[in-house]
């Protein structure tokens, strides 16, 4: 299987000059702190990272890994980001995530135990401005969006996909506009009737990071021992 963290975006709203995923959590970077979450589970040569602002610095501070270059990330969102890498991708699982995520490493051997089409989910929360979702009849997703009501619970930007279904899925990327997130395309998935599984994370931590108060709250909940 693959890993994909989308980090081409300028994360303008926490306010930084650098790239948000090279954010500090006590004395680790957001994307630093992934990766050894990640590499508990999957070898760090199956993991890539979409970039694009200031990608330099990316690449510098993880020689390591491996790499694709969104020259439009500008002017388009993560479902294009997220389509660049599924293009160097072929026959296999792929699990993928925000690069703006801090969370507990059990959610990742979560989602592979469950080796199936799936969205980590928190039925504690539902805040206005993260991204929701709603459950259809027997309990699959029906629906992923900011702008949903009596939403189910939060989408936490990490989710996972199964190979027979990776082609389509790349097309229903393609088919999404510029300005999408790759939530849509998974809405497009679903329609073509593809069942998506909610896997709630129950008490695990995980915190998407888009403002300071989020950036202290991570701090909060990720003590400096972690670091």
């Amino acid at each position: 299987m693959k890993v994909v963290i989308l980090a081409a975006g300028f994360g303008m709203r926490l306010e930084n000059s650098i790239p948000k995923t090279l954010t500090k959590i006590h004395n680790k970077t957001i994307l630093e702190k992934q990766i050894e979450n990640i590499t508990k589970y999957i070898d760090i040569n199956d993991i890539l990272i979409v970039i694009g602002f200031k990608k330099e610095m990316i690449m510098e501070a993880f020689p390591e890994l491996l790499f694709v270059y969104n020259n439009n990330f500008h002017s388009t969102n993560t479902a294009k980001s997220l389509l660049l890498a599924l293009n160097k991708i072929k026959n296999e699982d792929v699990l993928w995530l925000n690069a703006d995520i801090v969370f507990d490493d059990e959610i990742i051997s979560d989602i592979l135990n469950l080796d199936a089409n799936c969205m980590a989910t928190n039925v504690s929360a539902v805040a206005q401005e993260e991204v929701k979702y709603i459950l259809d009849s027997n309990g699959y997703i029906a629906q992923v969006s900011k702008n949903l009501e009596n939403a189910k619970g939060e989408a936490l930007g990490i989710n996972f996909i199964k190979a027979q279904h990776l082609e389509l899925f790349k097309n229903c990327l393609k088919e999404c506009t510029n300005k999408d997130y790759f939530e849509e395309g998974i809405n497009k998935l679903i329609q073509k009737d593809v069942k998506i599984s909610a896997l709630d994370i129950g008490k695990k931590r995980c915190i998407e990071i888009d403002f300071l108060e989020d950036l202290n709250l991570a701090k909060a909940l990720f003590s400096d021992k972690e670091a």
